[in-house]
């Protein structure tokens, strides 16, 4: 990790901690786990229980209360050894953050209390016609006496195979549009409940991600979370919440191909002589450097926000576009480092590239970034 960071005392405890159990229990299989496309749920429940599970719960909801500058270092330092992993252990508890921002002060206790004892909740949002705009929702909750009916799709569900909890984003109101979105907590158990296909990604593999099908799935009106019809405004207040920490482990997989270029440059003979003495590769490690800093700086200031309870939109979507896209370059210039040895599954670089592809598209993609800055920056003219 960058000697930049500006982390305390316990931040460098926990970082270390999870260094330390990814060295020892990720590292020496995830090259055959990304060929399999398997997701290490095992190891994963294993790093958890060292004190990780229901982390941005509040302590006074069951959960540990580190905050998002906290959780921010240490999705860093995991995906340095494997993106995919981070995933799964980021989305332990996507589906929490409505309720957190929207819910009751009876569900907050109730789900987060799950969550802390060990249980994963999945966010299910994106559905097959619809991608990044969410306001395009076809699945429906119909009213019936105390309770509500659900049916639709949802498509590309982090950790959707593996979840005991969804936060499902339904159409109440459909003449409404985005504004006839509301929320509601559904338990995987429940009938109609069902898990559809695996994914076969290019990236980040280690990654459980499928599709979650609701037929006519029952689930009482104290399941909704805040007021019908109030789902997309949670949505993008907790999108914008999330940014800092989303988007984090694109650093910890922007640092890890650095070191490795700066270590190839070192041992790399061209010409009779070390690569990276050629001023066109130093070059291209100062460019790389000079990004990742630039993405710290950025994910610090824009987690500090959300520490102080400032959920700014502006900010949260600069923060995804710039960090995703400078991520992706860093990852393919140490490549380029490594030239046809940095193309071979043999080494890490190529596996690199492919998990860093995902962040530009994911969560809002960089075209809806763009959107949304430009909008905001013309306002209503």
């Amino acid at each position: 990790m960058s000697k930049y960071l500006l982390m305390n005392q316990d931040q460098e405890d926990l970082v270390a901690l999870v260094h330390d159990f990814m060295s020892k229990k990720v590292d020496p299989y995830v090259a055959e786990w990304d060929r399999e496309s398997h997701c290490p749920i095992e190891e994963v429940r294993e790093l958890m229980d060292l004190g990780f599970w229901g982390i941005d719960v509040p302590e006074e909801y069951g959960g540990a209360g580190l905050d998002v500058a906290t959780i921010m270092y240490i999705r860093m330092a995991m995906a340095y050894h494997d993106a995919g992993f981070t995933n799964t252990f980021s989305a332990q508890t996507f589906g929490w953050k409505p309720v957190l921002l929207a819910g009751s002060e009876e569900q907050k206790k109730k789900w987060g209390r799950r969550l802390a004892e060990g249980a994963f909740w999945a966010m299910c949002i994106t559905e097959p016609q619809s991608g990044s705009d969410a306001g395009n929702c076809k699945t429906k909750a119909v009213k019936d006496g105390d309770e509500y009916v659900i049916t639709g799709a949802k498509t590309f569900i982090t950790n959707g195979g593996i979840s005991d909890l969804y936060t499902v984003t339904c159409s109440t109101d459909p003449g409404k549009g985005n504004k006839g979105i509301s929320l509601f907590i559904v338990e995987r158990d429940r009938e109609g409940v069902s898990v559809g296909k695996h994914e076969d990604k290019m990236g980040i593999r280690t990654s459980n991600t499928t599709d979650v099908v609701f037929d006519s799935v029952r689930v009482p009106a104290e399941n909704m979370i805040g007021a019908e019809g109030s789902g997309f405004k949670t949505l993008m207040k907790m999108l914008s919440r999330t940014r800092p920490t989303g988007v984090a482990p694109a650093v910890g997989v922007a640092q890890r191909a650095l070191d490795l270029a700066i270590d190839y440059s070192r041992t790399r003979l061209s010409f009779g002589q070390p690569i990276g003495k050629l001023e066109g590769i130093q070059f291209k490690l100062a460019d790389m450097e000079a990004k990742i800093q630039a993405c710290q700086a950025q994910l610090a200031y824009s987690a500090a926000l959300v520490d102080k309870g400032i959920y700014d939109t502006l900010n949260g979507s600069s923060t995804k576009l710039f960090v995703s896209e400078a991520v992706l370059d860093i990852t393919l210039q140490a490549q380029q480092v490594y030239g046809g040895y940095g193309y071979s599954k043999e080494y890490p670089l190529e596996k690199l590239v492919r998990d860093a592809r995902i962040f530009s598209i994911y969560e809002g993609s960089s075209e809806i970034q763009r959107y949304i800055i430009g909008k905001t920056l013309v306002g209503k003219i």
